[in-house]
């Protein structure tokens, strides 16, 4: 081995003294040309002083002079994003407005009345960047000078030039730096000072120097705020993350999120807003992570949670008495709660979790023992209110997950899973009541389909939740022969005392997201996914007829009913339309906004339109998809073009931006086209069975199908120019179409799998998903899926550039998924990148972490699809040659 080992070292050797390391070679020559800066806009100038005792010596010694002057925040320069006409206040007695100013090449002169005292004065100018640009910014002028790009200070200039009367030969200082300019709009921000005892005048001129061979469309300067969306738009502003409504319908509890830049925290509170007009009553903020925010059924009262470092706290607010109290304190794994109807008590869960095992040896009870926390375990309590007493509910050796509590408060609904290897889903429930009083059990329900269930109002009936197969598959609606999706929820009415199973939803092609049963109204509440949509449909249980309400989002997030039934909370968004707080008036089916989280932080961003695109396949089936064009489209122009999919289970919905925003990817110059091939849910049950035992047959040929469709259709997305991207399922449907069709000139695969063996075994979730993915089929059985549909084992009929993503701790899709098909392609001599993201799962959530994710997917398809490198050498450059 040590021969080996010193053949490899003797050998690099060789080969550094053949081809140096990039670094130790000299630079080329870049050549540049000069964009000057022919407009600003201007605010002030304002005078200003030096503060008392500035002559005297500090601590270290030193005075304080203008160029420390200068450097004071006087105005919150990292939320500065003006425009012509713009107001703002800086003292009390002073306001400023922003205007516009033009100049010639030698700059622009602000007006002074050249007095003794220091004035300040800001420019500020727009660079509208169509592609990444690495830059030179340089500012001149006689006097004191800071500059910012993008609120962050990047140049400093602490002095004033002082000519002598009468000569006009000293020239204006100038500072400059190189910077980089993703794509997008930044501002450039420059702070002057005037130094009373410089007589020379008050000029700023700008210029930046470009590659001399980008277009002049490549880089613009303008005075307008106006910019297309950018990650950090989706990502930093205030959130809506839920809303619920008090039991008069008339406040609601608004829960807030936002990023907390540029670290990876974040701060969570709470709003309580008014349904007739929206306005704030209260804020409950104070840098904790609040959530969990239920309405007392009665009353006036609400609870939340806190987390602290000790454990989380469970406060009561009471708007009548105007308290904020604690009902539990730190408690350790403090999980949900759910109030009584009659608001006398509470219901919360907490989480046990085993001793350490210090061996280092562990002895897998079963598949799912290979989960993270899987032998954790969590139990019910009670706490009456207003007395703080607790008593425990459950306990064993199985968790217990509440579904309801009775409307008169006597008895409990839970759940208790599982394992059963035996059969599909290799897991199933047993759904008991518990006297409160006695502690005695009912067994209602045993099934291996059910997802949950609720009591009615009048606690006689239960509303259940599960697949077609669920109650013996009397929901199923397929043709014979093919087996149904059972990630296609349906809905049921269940009778304990009759045994009468009613199955609501068989003919109803939208899939089950949840359910809610007015207590006030012999109907139905039901949040489903509807095509790309999730919709509100109200279900009248005497006509037995569903009837969709218009909520004016595409999308449906969370929403919660008044108690007197009256008035319904729900947050939603849409395309090109951010999440956002909205109200129903019930009895009216009237919807209205409520409060828009992000008016303030998207009111200079420009969207592009969109529109629904179908074709009709081989089989005469229409499938649906849409387009989302670039904000600036002209239809003469040719575009480069994001295909974008998922191809599993789930439909890509419409809702604003998410983990792949479409919006910023058109935002960027692509026209991006979304595509919900066959084994969706939401298009009726024949259309999602598709999706079982097929892996990528069908979807793999829809989505060639389609895009070639979608290019004969649309001239202006050009041929040569086309790129596919997709994650997880839609990961593992890149990696395959790479291997059938040389349409795409660019790949993204995010947490692919490679290989669906592999993938079935060792991720900790694959065998769950192969019982409705691939049911009654195994890699013993059926060849033709695990070893035919598996795209490693065709990795020589790559020739598409692909770049494989994967967080490096994905517990879902493991990362060697994405690392065997890097080792085949590198060792085919094929074009290929690998990032891991350290530290993540299967979703990239850390903060810094996903905005350079979000960035690397559009550097890698503007190197391939724009010919345009230079953003991914930035981000990755080479390693040397």
């Amino acid at each position: 081995m040590k021969w080996l080992c010193r053949s490899i070292l003797l050998f690099g050797l060789m080969m550094m003294s053949i081809h140096p390391l990039r670094g130790n070679t000299a630079p080329s020559e870049t050549k540049t040309r000069e964009i000057h800066i022919a407009s600003w806009l201007i605010n002030g100038p304002f005078d200003d002083r030096l503060p008392a005792f500035s002559g005297n010596k500090n601590v270290r010694g030193k005075t304080y002079g203008l160029a420390d002057l200068i450097k004071h925040r006087h105005a919150p320069v990292e939320k500065l994003w003006p425009a012509d006409g713009d107001v703002e206040v800086w003292t009390s007695a002073e306001r400023m407005t922003w205007r516009t100013v033009m100049c010639d090449t030698a700059g622009v002169l602000l007006e002074t009345d050249r007095g003794d005292s220091p004035q300040i004065a800001y420019l500020a100018a727009y660079v509208d960047a169509r592609r990444y640009t690495k830059a030179k910014v340089e500012i001149s002028g006689f006097h004191l000078l800071r500059i910012f790009l993008d609120g962050k200070p990047i140049l400093d200039k602490g002095t004033a030039e002082k000519p002598k009367d009468g000569d006009a030969a000293i020239k204006a200082g100038k500072v400059s730096m190189e910077v980089d300019l993703e794509t997008g709009k930044h501002l450039i921000l420059v702070k002057t000072l005037r130094d009373p005892e410089c007589r020379a005048d008050w000029v700023v001129r700008g210029v930046l120097r470009v590659p001399s061979d980008y277009a002049a469309d490549d880089l613009r300067i303008i005075v307008s705020p106006r910019q297309t969306m950018t990650i950090s738009h989706m990502l930093d502003g205030p959130k809506v993350r839920g809303v619920s409504v008090s039991p008069d319908g008339e406040l609601a509890a608004v829960q807030m999120r936002q990023s907390m830049p540029p670290s990876d925290r974040s701060e969570s509170w709470i709003e309580l807003r008014r349904i007739k007009d929206g306005s704030l009553v209260q804020t409950y903020r104070g840098g904790m992570s609040l959530s969990s925010v239920n309405w007392a059924p009665v009353g006036r009262r609400f609870s939340y949670t806190s987390s602290g470092s000790s454990g989380r706290t469970l406060w009561i607010v009471d708007m009548e008495l105007g308290t904020n109290d604690p009902l539990l304190e730190d408690v350790k794994n403090l999980g949900g709660h759910t109030w009584a109807h009659d608001g006398s008590f509470i219901v919360y869960s907490v989480t046990e979790e085993p001793e350490d095992d210090a061996t280092g040896m562990k002895r897998l009870h079963g598949m799912t023992d290979r989960w993270p926390g899987w032998r954790n375990r969590n139990f019910l309590y009670r706490i009456d209110i207003p007395g703080g007493t607790s008593r425990r509910l459950t306990s064993g050796l199985l968790s217990t997950d509440l579904q309801s509590i009775s409307p008169d408060g006597k008895k409990l609904l839970f759940a208790r899973s599982h394992e059963d290897f035996s059969r599909r889903p290799y897991s199933y429930s047993e759904f008991m009541l518990m006297d409160m009083e006695t502690h005695a059990l009912d067994t209602l329900i045993v099934s291996y389909w059910i997802q949950g269930m609720e009591l009615s109002p009048d606690g006689k009936k239960l509303l259940v939740t599960g697949g077609p197969m669920t109650f013996d598959g009397i929901g199923k609606n397929v043709p014979a022969g093919m087996i149904p999706n059972d990630y296609d929820t349906q809905a049921f009415i269940y009778s304990p005392e009759t045994g009468e199973v009613d199955p609501i939803t068989k003919d109803f092609d939208p899939s089950i997201g949840f359910a809610v049963w007015s207590k006030t109204e012999e109907a139905i509440y039901i949040a489903a996914g509807d095509r790309s949509y999730r919709r509100l449909f109200r279900y009248d249980i005497k006509r037995r007829e569903f009837e969709a309400l218009e909520t004016g989002v595409d999308v449906l997030g969370g929403f919660d009913i008044s108690e007197d039934g009256r008035m319904a909370v729900y947050t939603g968004s849409g395309v090109s339309q951010p999440p956002k707080a909205y109200v129903m008036d019930l009895r009216k089916k009237r919807a209205r906004l409520l409060f828009d989280p992000g008016e303030g932080v998207y009111q200079d961003v420009m969207f592009g339109t969109s529109e629904r695109w179908t074709f009709t396949n081989t089989r005469g089936v229409e499938i649906d998809g849409r387009i989302y064009y670039p904000p600036d489209f002209d239809s003469t122009r040719k575009y480069p073009c994001i295909v974008y999919y998922y191809g599993g289970t789930s439909p890509v919905t419409r809702d604003f931006g998410g983990r792949y925003p479409k919006e910023i990817w058109a935002a960027n110059g692509y026209v991006v086209y979304v595509l919900q091939p066959s084994g969706a849910t939401g298009f009726g049950q024949a259309f999602s069975a598709l999706h079982v035992n097929d892996w990528g047959k069908i979807v793999a040929d829809e989505i060639i199908e389609g895009t070639r469709e979608f290019l004969v259709s649309h001239e202006f997305v050009d041929p040569d120019r086309v790129g596919c991207i997709g994650a997880s399922y839609g990961g593992f449907m890149t990696m395959l179409l790479t291997t059938r069709t040389d349409i795409f000139s660019a790949a993204v695969a995010h947490a692919g799998i490679s290989s669906i063996s592999s993938y079935w075994g060792e991720g900790f979730w694959g065998y769950l998903y192969s019982a409705t993915a691939t049911a009654n089929s195994f890699p013993w059985n059926r060849r033709d899926i695990y070893l035919d549909q598996s795209p490693l084992f065709y990795a020589d009929k790559v020739t598409t550039p692909i770049l494989l993503l994967h967080g490096n701790a994905d517990t879902n899709v493991p990362p060697g998924e994405s690392r065997q098909f890097y080792a085949a392609l590198k060792l085919l001599g094929r074009e290929a990148e690998l990032i891991e993201v350290e530290d993540q799962d299967h979703h990239i959530l850390q903060y810094n972490k996903r905005i350079r994710w979000t960035k690397t997917i559009i550097a890698w398809f503007d190197r391939w699809l724009k010919d345009q490198a230079e953003w991914w050498d930035h981000l990755y450059p080479g390693m040397g040659e």
